[in-house]
């Protein structure tokens, strides 16, 4: 009887401690779970004619440490995107790091956003920052999000204040995949 009340209380201060962290250190410790892994996505159906169609698509949660997750994103022998994402207290960064086969980095790199709250553990989003704005302008608008579940997890932009549709790539999170090599630029 004895154990099951030391039980009850190591599960009840497992329960206050889980209480405070905060939604984006949970959503965080939830992702680095899956460090070393690949998934294969899919595109949501309602995608159409986009250059994503028909091609294989891979996420590897790449490299982990406190601070940041690099999840590089593969479309087909593509190998140039990259989600870099930061934690910055009690929020989440998302920048986008888009390189060349040579390692090179792109004209077009390093966009993104910074959470505007903690979130929530299974959600959260990114608009577009002042450096995005400047840097394209034409993204000045764009909101992408990641949820992520027992199960699933995916990668969301949608371009506010545009007729093109949401773009949604999700990943079967109990279906690991073989490890498809590092992306370019990767020392």
């Amino acid at each position: 009887m004895k154990y099951i009340y030391l039980l009850l209380l190591f599960l009840l201060a497992e329960n206050i401690h889980a209480q405070e962290k905060n939604s984006a250190q949970i959503f965080w410790n939830n992702l680095k779970q899956h460090c070393g892994k690949a998934f294969q996505g899919t595109l949501d159906d309602s995608i159409k004619n986009d250059s994503f169609s028909g091609k294989k698509l891979i996420m590897y949660v790449w490299e982990c440490d406190d601070r940041t997750i690099k999840i590089p994103f593969y479309v087909g022998a593509n190998k140039s995107r990259t989600w870099v994402l930061t934690l910055e207290g009690d929020r989440i960064k998302l920048k986008h790091d888009h390189r060349h086969e040579d390692g090179s980095e792109d004209s077009i790199t390093q966009y993104g956003g910074l959470s505007t709250n903690s979130g929530l553990k299974g959600i959260q989003f990114f608009p577009a920052d002042k450096e995005t704005a400047k840097l394209i302008p034409a993204a000045a608008t764009n909101v992408w999000w990641m949820t992520l579940s027992e199960d699933t997890f995916s990668y969301n932009l949608k371009r506010l204040g545009s007729d093109r549709a949401q773009f949604t790539v999700s990943f079967d999170l109990n279906k690991p995949i073989g490890i498809p090599g590092t992306p370019w630029g990767a020392e």
